[in-house]
């Protein structure tokens, strides 16, 4: 005949044991709670000693942040700010996607550290618009269609805008070499010289 194994009670004393076992472990947890506070700190100042900081203008508002002196212009415009706007693309100074104006003269922004930018002013493709219209540069490459899958948009209008800030009325000729450092992979070079030059003359620069 088989023995019907019964469930294992929990007693009196096994229940005050593991009660009391939870008593000395809480003395444990809260050593563990002060290490990882303590760490925490550590982390912080850790960070802080290996930051700088920067005060820029960004369309038109001071801003000011600790950064890491690694931080590029594009990091900062996305990851901080959230004007991502600025695209990353070859992140190697190739492709014109991360172009912005620094003192109203186009650069990119992946190849510039943000500290260089101490002082100046950044405008970014979000910069452009006022409230929620938006420019007459932005509406030139709806018009003309000078775009299709529109990742390099941004980058292009900001170099055209940067191409009239150096002259407000370009010809074809200095239009092409104006966008020359934009690459745009959809191939869509002929309507984006369309727009820029349908823009040409009708910019409000200032």
């Amino acid at each position: 005949m088989t023995e019907k194994i019964q469930p294992e009670s929990t007693s009196r004393r096994k229940f005050l044991k593991g009660f009391g076992t939870g008593l000395l472990g809480t003395p444990l947890l809260l050593q563990g709670i002060g290490r990882a506070a303590q760490a925490s700190k550590d982390d912080i100042s850790q960070y802080l000693q290996k930051t700088e900081p920067v005060t820029l203008t960004v369309n038109g508002q001071e801003v000011r942040l600790l950064i890491e002196p690694r931080t590029t212009l594009a990091d900062l415009l996305r990851n901080r700010l959230h004007l991502t706007g600025t695209k990353i693309v070859c992140n190697h100074g190739e492709c014109g996607g991360c172009t912005v104006l620094l003192d109203d003269v186009s650069v990119y922004a992946c190849q510039m550290l943000a500290l260089d930018a101490a002082g100046k002013n950044v405008l970014t493709v979000e910069g452009l618009l006022t409230g929620e219209k938006i420019h007459p540069l932005q509406q030139a490459f709806i018009d003309e269609d000078g775009y299709q899958c529109g990742f390099c948009t941004p980058g292009q209008i900001m170099a055209a805008y940067g191409l009239f800030k150096q002259n407000p009325k370009p010809s074809t000729e200095q239009i092409r070499v104006g966008m020359s450092g934009n690459l745009c992979r959809c191939a869509a070079y002929p309507k984006i010289q369309n727009s820029v030059a349908a823009a040409a003359g009708k910019v409000s620069l200032s």
